[in-house]
C-alpha cells in the first residue's frame, strides 16, 4: 500500500495543518467543519489524492489576462462581447482566461469586493462566466486579504452583527508596527466608528480594503464556500491575490508567516482531494526567493507567478544586453514536476520593481525609469519602514514601454515587442499575456485623469466596433501584433520541447543573446530558443550550440532550415529563433 492510498491519509494531514493554524481550537471540531464548507451536502471527495504529475498542464497551455469590461459596445453584455472576442479571434491561441475580479466591488477596478457570491450586473451573470469556462480553463480571483468597506461583512461588522463582528484585524495605534512590510504609503490603520465604539481597522492597501482576520476560523470557513461557489460555476484555477499578506502579527513583518503557508497548504489539500481539477495560483509580488517559497514541498501552490521576468525582461529590451536576464535566469532552479512557473510581462498592475531587488543595479533600475517615463508612463512608490519611499512599480502600457530603449525611438518598435514576448513563449512554465498586450494598446492618460489614478494607463477600455475595425487593417499596430502573436502561439502549442516542465537549460552566448535549450519530456525534441535583444545583428557559430550532426534543423519561426557546416546563424534586429530537430 503506498503512502498517498493509507487510510486516513487526508484527514490526518488536515488535523495537522488545523492545529497549526488554530492551536487553540478543537481540532476534530473545525476539521469537520472545514470539510463540510469544502463539500457540502451534494458534493464528493476523491478517495485518494490526486499526485503531483505532468498532468495538469501541456504545451498548448496559454493564458489571456483581461477584465471583464476591457471590450465595450454600450449594447451588448461585456461578458457577451469577450465571449465573442475569445472564440472569433483567439480560439486554438490561448486556451486559458483570467478575468478580473468580475465580482461587485466599490474600488481598485475590482479588487474591494463587496460580494464574493455575485458577478457585477454591469458585466454580466453566472450563465456568462459558466459559458466561457465551458470552452477556456477559467482563472479568477479569490482576493483572500481584504474586503471593500461597503460591503455587507464591514457594515456588519460596524453594527457589531455575529459573526461578522471578528471577521476584521484590528490594531492599536501605539503597537509597534515598525516592520510592517507594505506596497502602500497609505496610513496602515483607518479609525472606525463601530457599534462597540472606536476601533482600529488594518488596511494593507486602501483605507477601502479592509483586511479580514484569518486568525477567527469563521473567516477561512467563509472563504471555503465561497471557492466551492466558484469551483461550481466552473473555476478551475484560483489566483490567490495578496495571499502574502493574510495572516498579521503585531511585531512582526506581517508577510510570508508560518500560518500564512500553512493556510495555502491547506487549500492545497483541499483541491488534491476536489473531484475536479483545480490549480491554485499564487500572487506575490516579492523578490525570488520569498515567491518561491509559496511551491513549498510541491504542497502549496501548483503555480507561481514569476514576477521578476517583468522588469527583466523590459531592461534586456531598453539596454540591448541580456546580461542580467541570463545572470537571473541560470540561477532560477526548475519547477518540480507538477509545480510551473507562470511567465507574463505585463499585467492589469504595473510592471513590479520589487522583484528585481538585488538583480538590477540601482543605476540600471534607474535609467529604465527614466526610458518608461520619456515614453509617457509613470511610477508608483512604496512606504519603507524608515519613512522613505522607492519605486515599487512602472505604470504604463507594456507595448508603450518598448517604444523607446536607452538610445531613445528607432524603426524596431514592433520587432522589440515580438521579441520580449517570444521570450515569454520560450521559458519553462506557462505563458500568460495581459490582452492590452496583444491588442498593441497605448498608453491611455486620459483615463488616469479621469480616474486619478496611475494603473489606469493600462486599463484601456476598447470600442468593440473601433477594435474591429483596427484589426480588419493589415497596416494597423494592434492588427499587427496580435497577427504575429498568434501565429507564435500556435506554433508553440505544437512543441512538446515547451511543456511547461520540459527541461530547460541556460545557454552562454553573446550578451545581445538571450538562449535556452529546451528537451521534450520524452527526450525527442529539443529547441534551441535563442533572442536577439539588440538593435544590432548578431552571428552565432553552429558550434556555440552543439546542434546534433545526425539531426536535421529548422527554425520553427521562419521555416528555415539550418544547414550544418553552413555559414554562422545571423540573428537580425530584434530577431527570435526557436531551433529544432522536429519541423
Amino acid at each position: 500500500m503506498t503512502q498517498q492510498s493509507k487510510p486516513g491519509l487526508f484527514q490526518a494531514r488536515l488535523h495537522e495543518l488545523v492545529a497549526t493554524i488554530y492551536p487553540q481550537e478543537d481540532c476534530e471540531a473545525l476539521s469537520a467543519r472545514i470539510v463540510s464548507a469544502f463539500w457540502p451536502e451534494g458534493t464528493h471527495r476523491r478517495k485518494r489524492a490526486r499526485a503531483p504529475s505532468n498532468g495538469l498542464w501541456s504545451e498548448r497551455d496559454a493564458v489571456l489576462i483581461t477584465y471583464g469590461d476591457t471590450i465595450r459596445d454600450g449594447k451588448h453584455k461585456p461578458l457577451d462581447l469577450l465571449q465573442d472576442f475569445l472564440v472569433n479571434h483567439l480560439q486554438g491561441v490561448v486556451n486559458g482566461v483570467h478575468i478580473l475580479p468580475f465580482f461587485p466591488f466599490s474600488s481598485d477596478d475590482g479588487f474591494a469586493v463587496t460580494d464574493y457570491r455575485a458577478v457585477n450586473s454591469q458585466l454580466g451573470e453566472w450563465a456568462d462566466i459558466e459559458r466561457i469556462a465551458r470552452r477556456f480553463h477559467l482563472m479568477s480571483d479569490l482576493v483572500l486579504n481584504h474586503v471593500s468597506s461597503q460591503g455587507a461583512w464591514f457594515n456588519a461588522y460596524r453594527q457589531g452583527q455575529s459573526p461578522y463582528d471578528r471577521f476584521f484585524y484590528e490594531a492599536d495605534p501605539n503597537d509597534d508596527l515598525s516592520k510592517v512590510v507594505r506596497p502602500r504609503t497609505t496610513p496602515l490603520l483607518q479609525r472606525i466608528e463601530t457599534r462597540q465604539g472606536v476601533r482600529h481597522v488594518w488596511c494593507t492597501f486602501s483605507h477601502d480594503q479592509i483586511d479580514l482576520n484569518f486568525a477567527n476560523p469563521e473567516v477561512l470557513l467563509e472563504m471555503l464556500r465561497i471557492i466551492r461557489l466558484h469551483i461550481k460555476k466552473g473555476v478551475r484555477i484560483l489566483r490567490l491575490d495578496a495571499v502574502a499578506f493574510i495572516w498579521k502579527e503585531v511585531g512582526t513583518n506581517c508577510i510570508h508567516l508560518p500560518q500564512t503557508h500553512a493556510i495555502v497548504q491547506l487549500l492545497r489539500l483541499l483541491c488534491d482531494y476536489a473531484t475536479e481539477t483545480v490549480v491554485l495560483l499564487t500572487e506575490t509580488n516579492v523578490p525570488r526567493s520569498e515567491n518561491l517559497s509559496y511551491f513549498g514541498n510541491r504542497n502549496e501552490a501548483h503555480a507561481v507567478y514569476n514576477f521578476p521576468l517583468p522588469p527583466l525582461i523590459l531592461h534586456a529590451m531598453q539596454s540591448g544586453t541580456a546580461r542580467y536576464l541570463h545572470r537571473w535566469q541560470a540561477a532560477m532552479p526548475p519547477a518540480q514536476l507538477g509545480c510551473a512557473y507562470l511567465n507574463f510581462t505585463a499585467s492589469h498592475d504595473g510592471i513590479g520593481m520589487r522583484p528585481a531587488e538585488g538583480v538590477l543595479p540601482p543605476e540600471e533600475k534607474a535609467r529604465m525609469i527614466e526610458t518608461v517615463q520619456a515614453a509617457g508612463g509613470l511610477v508608483s512608490m512604496r512606504a519603507l519602514p524608515d519613512g522613505r519611499e522607492e519605486p515599487y512599480e512602472l505604470n504604463s502600457s507594456l507595448f508603450d514601454a518598448l517604444r523607446r530603449t536607452f538610445k531613445g525611438e528607432d524603426a524596431h518598435h514592433i520587432e522589440r515587442f515580438f521579441c520580449s514576448q517570444t521570450i515569454v513563449m520560450s521559458l519553462e512554465g506557462i505563458p500568460a499575456f495581459y490582452i492590452h498586450s496583444l491588442l498593441a494598446t497605448r498608453n491611455d492618460h486620459d483615463a488616469v485623469t479621469r480616474r486619478g489614478m496611475k494603473r489606469a494607463i493600462n486599463r484601456h477600455r476598447w470600442h468593440y466596433p473601433d477594435l474591429m475595425e483596427l484589426l480588419r487593417d493589415p497596416a494597423s499596430e494592434q492588427s499587427q501584433v496580435m497577427r504575429g502573436m498568434s501565429e507564435r502561439l500556435r506554433i508553440r502549442s505544437r512543441q512538446p520541447a515547451f511543456h511547461p516542465n520540459a527541461t530547460q537549460f541556460t545557454l552562454t552566448l553573446d550578451d545581445r543573446l538571450f538562449g535556452i535549450w529546451r528537451q521534450s519530456l520524452d527526450r525527442n525534441q529539443s529547441i534551441f530558443a535563442i533572442h536577439n535583444v539588440s538593435d544590432e545583428p548578431v552571428s552565432v557559430s553552429r558550434s556555440a550550440i552543439n546542434l546534433i550532426e545526425d539531426d536535421r534543423w529548422f527554425d520553427l519561426l521562419s521555416g528555415e532550415e539550418i544547414v550544418l557546416g553552413g555559414p554562422e546563424i545571423v540573428f537580425g534586429p530584434y530577431q527570435c529563433r526557436w531551433i529544432s530537430n522536429r519541423a
